[in-house]
């Protein structure tokens, strides 16, 4: 099953879709084999951000003209692709996941889209793999999508490696509106990340109603 935003019906889905940029072949490849191995309760499904927001990021990434970007939870790698789509030539990509087999599904389809060589994959726990990174201003994208509990130090590990203006994409921000009465500790990190966020000087931010909720920070 295609990827949709829980705010939308099937057929508003379906009409997002088709008025945007449509997926080309490899796109669609990906979405079915991520969503084969679902079938087969190896993934979860929902862990897939949905085509439109691949869009959106391909063209936020192009539009800012950011030459390095990093990505914390790559998955079946369908993210890293539309960002590595939109980087130039001698740009790249820094995906940072834990689970070889995931990200081995991603390698495949990097090398069929002709971006494998804008990306490299670092295998191990992100945060520590972030921290190691030189606490300098580096990537001008940054795209969030791991365990909800460590968004918060996730943020606060990549301010000090964004560039001036640099923009840090955060995924499931709304984690299907349990935001608005947190039950567990996942609801709860990121309900506080977003109030917090919403009066931090050093972000500019807005949370969009995409997907399952898509946050914009811009370094100020």
């Amino acid at each position: 099953m295609t990827p949709r935003s829980f705010l939308l019906t099937p057929e508003l889905a379906d009409y997002v879709r088709a008025s945007s940029d449509p997926v080309d072949e490899v796109m669609a490849d990906l979405i079915r084999e991520t969503a084969e191995m679902a079938d087969r309760g190896e993934v979860s499904g929902t862990m897939q951000i949905a085509p439109e927001q691949g869009v959106l990021m391909r063209l936020l990434t192009t539009a800012l003209g950011a030459r390095r970007a990093i990505e914390i939870g790559t998955f079946t790698g369908f993210s890293a692709l539309c960002i590595a789509r939109g980087l130039p030539e001698d740009g790249s990509l820094l995906c940072l996941d834990r689970n070889e087999q995931w990200t081995a599904v991603a390698r495949r389809y990097w090398e069929r889209a002709g971006v494998a060589g804008r990306i490299e994959l670092r295998i191990g726990d992100a945060l520590p793999t972030l921290r190691s990174l030189p606490a300098e201003e580096t990537f001008d994208l940054a795209f969030v999508d791991a365990d909800k509990t460590g968004y918060a130090a996730y943020v606060a590990e990549l301010h000090p490696r964004m560039t001036p203006n640099g923009v840090v994409l955060l995924d499931n921000t709304l984690w299907s509106g349990s935001v608005l009465d947190p039950g567990d500790d996942s609801d709860l990190a990121l309900a506080e990340l977003n109030a917090a966020l919403a009066t931090d000087p050093r972000w500019e931010t807005v949370l969009l109603p995409l997907a399952d909720g898509l946050t914009l920070l811009r370094k100020r």
